[in-house]
């Protein structure tokens, strides 16, 4: 048994695997292609898909949501464009980071910690997750949305 253990340990290591992610499921947007891997068993229930094909909203028992989603981008945003919009409507800001074709940020709203990263395809699209959750459970969401955001990728 102890050697299972062991192996299985070894194993997650060697293939990326955060025990967040004991159970997991990737999402893929088949209008945009947008793809993230989720826990399952933390987002166990997803509302109605919206008519347009966008993306998807999973919701957690304990308050938290994540919308996976892909969009045109219409605006044509750069990734420091669409951080500083999406900055105006959080209370605070505490974390920004832009790249070349990649945007991170974090904030309050109200009690609520927003996280959102978007990677910018090549084919005039964006690909994009938001996490939402209680402040009082940032140490664990923290930690999902590094991973979710390691996994959220576009064509």
């Amino acid at each position: 048994m102890r050697r299972l253990l062991v192996f299985t340990v070894l194993f997650a290591a060697i293939i990326g695997f955060s025990p967040a992610f004991a159970a997991n499921k990737t999402y893929v947007n088949p209008r945009f292609g947008t793809t993230a891997t989720y826990p399952d068993d933390v987002f166990t229930k997803a509302e109605p898909a919206p008519e347009n094909g966008d993306g998807i909203t999973l919701l957690s028992e304990d308050g938290a949501s994540l919308r996976i989603f892909g969009q045109n981008n219409a605006l044509d945003d750069t990734p420091g464009s669409l951080a500083d919009s999406i900055a105006t409507g959080l209370k605070e800001v505490t974390y920004r980071k832009v790249g070349a074709k990649w945007m991170v940020i974090s904030g309050f709203v109200g009690t609520e910690i927003i996280y959102r990263r978007a990677e910018f395809g090549n084919q005039g699209t964006i690909h994009s997750f938001e996490l939402r959750y209680p402040s009082s459970l940032s140490k664990h969401y923290n930690r999902l949305a590094e991973a979710i955001s390691d996994s959220l990728i576009g064509p």
